[in-house]
């Protein structure tokens, strides 16, 4: 079985050192960077599995990184931040990062959200459901095998996890979803993060759905959220 390769974007050697001798015995390639425009360059040449950025680097900090990747990769992202604050974390997650670790951090927390992240993204074995596909609202199609969404007869990409977001929420419209039980049900018991990830992707979801003429997902104060389309 091929090794996990996993790009880590870090100026301080410390931890560059520190996460190179865990990984070596985790069975883990790693590719390192000293900051975020060599982090770009080792994207095109590596290929990596996974990406882990540094917030504060030099030439181009973590943010401008992730930004930057998300242009042309959907390889998973993890930020460090030196920082446990809401807006780097919220900041990290808008930019398209899927998790955070807040330093100082433990080199086996690391390599334990690096692998619930690429196990969730391991393709799943169909579940026998009664559910039509595609599920079809009016000027909105999402066909789940193709894992494509027309709205207003555009095709709209979206990435993998705001289009399981998407769909756990139109199986059943009319449907008020807590935070804790879309994070349970799209993202899994394994996953480390806070609640405010789904509110980050209900953002986007809104904003690729921008063109259809109404509203499809509803705020729920002090719930959640549910699906629903009147057009």
């Amino acid at each position: 079985m091929a090794q996990t390769k996993v790009l880590v974007a870090d100026d301080d050697p410390n931890v560059r050192e520190i996460i190179s001798l865990y990984f070596s015995k985790q069975q883990i390639d790693l590719v390192v960077a000293g900051d975020g425009k060599q982090a770009i360059e080792l994207m095109e040449k590596e290929a990596p599995d996974m990406v882990i950025l540094d917030v504060m680097m030099p030439q181009m900090d973590g943010f401008e990184a992730c930004r930057e990747i998300r242009k042309k990769w959907d390889t998973p992202i993890i930020m460090l931040t030196a920082k446990d604050e809401e807006f780097d974390r919220v900041l990290g997650l808008e930019l398209g990062a899927d998790d955070y670790v807040t330093k100082p951090f433990s080199p086996r927390e690391l390599v334990a959200r690096i692998r619930a992240i690429l196990r969730r993204m391991q393709p799943k074995a169909k579940a026998v459901e009664d559910v039509a596909n595609p599920l079809t609202f009016d000027q909105l199609t999402i066909d789940l095998d193709k894992r494509e969404v027309v709205a207003a007869g555009e095709k709209v990409s979206f990435r993998p996890k705001e289009f399981d977001l998407l769909v756990q929420m139109a199986k059943s419209p009319g449907s008020v979803f807590s935070r804790e039980q879309l994070l349970e049900l799209v993202w899994g018991f394994d996953y480390f993060g806070d609640v405010r990830t789904i509110d980050v992707h209900i953002k986007k979801i809104r904003q690729r759905l921008d063109k259809l003429p109404y509203e499809c997902i509803h705020t729920v104060w002090g719930i959640g959220y549910k699906f629903g389309v009147d057009a």
